[in-house]
């Protein structure tokens, strides 16, 4: 770790021990960063590893309605408590802290950053051997925070077929580069849609640059997720763990051998 990192770097909660911290970032919203977190988890949580998630897109948090988690959290002596999905999964979020998980987070940059580095140094994770935080889209504050206080193991880059994916890409991970944390992977979100009634491969968002993108930046690993409506309904029904992941797996496979 050099010394402008360590400079930065926050203390974990003291009864907490956190083996690996994964980041999962996009270069711009709606491309399924938040899917792609829940589904990284779930998938290292039903191999068997003790598994969290860190919701710290403070300002549009949606982890725990994706887990059919709802109500305050609270805490006892050793800090806040995070809640537990149906299958163990720790998480912690600012719209389990809030009365009403509608009203808008209307605080400016700074705020924002320090509630994030607080749900690492107040919140009582126990054991974790995997966790996932799912970032604000962009390069901003609240990355640039997770970067500096956390000790990221590397992050998972998430995208869309779309042309401009090449600009996004890059700025997330020159960012990266700058901070010196590795790019574990690129995952192409909405890649295509299989006809059910035909079976027919449609790339309803335009043909995947993924690949080319991937060898740009020497990224060796990425993923394609498919249209899906029964995953939108497993999450929107609160229902995460009862998707199937079967397209994730060279990132999961990369991410357990860090």
């Amino acid at each position: 770790m050099d010394k402008f990192r360590e400079k930065f770097r926050k203390p974990l909660n003291k009864y907490s021990k956190v083996k690996k911290v994964i980041g999962v970032v996009s270069g711009k919203g709606g491309v399924g960063k938040s899917l792609v977190t829940t589904s990284l988890a779930v998938a290292m949580n039903r191999a068997g590893y003790k598994t969290a998630i860190m919701d710290a897109d403070i300002t549009g948090p949606s982890i725990p309605k994706a887990f059919g988690i709802e109500g305050q959290t609270y805490q006892n002596q050793k800090g806040i408590l995070p809640r537990t999905s149906k299958t163990g999964i720790k998480i912690m979020s600012l719209n389990l802290l809030v009365e009403n998980p509608g009203d808008p987070v209307i605080w400016r940059g700074p705020i924002l950053a320090d509630m994030v580095t607080q749900f690492w140094t107040d919140v009582f994770w126990d054991d974790v051997d995997y966790m996932f935080v799912d970032l604000p889209p962009g390069t901003g504050d609240i990355p640039l925070t997770v970067f500096q206080a956390l000790p990221v193991d590397g992050i998972v880059v998430v995208t869309s077929p779309q042309e401009l994916v090449k600009m996004i890409v890059e700025k997330s991970v020159k960012m990266a580069n700058e901070m010196d944390i590795p790019v574990l992977g690129l995952v192409e979100n909405m890649s295509y849609y299989v006809c059910p009634d035909c079976g027919k491969k449609h790339e309803i968002f335009g043909p995947s640059h993924i690949e080319e993108v991937a060898k740009e930046f020497s990224i060796d690993t990425f993923a394609k997720l498919p249209i899906d409506p029964s995953i939108a309904q497993s999450i929107d029904a609160g229902n995460a763990e009862a998707m199937k992941i079967e397209h994730l797996d060279p990132i999961i496979s990369k991410i357990q051998n860090l």
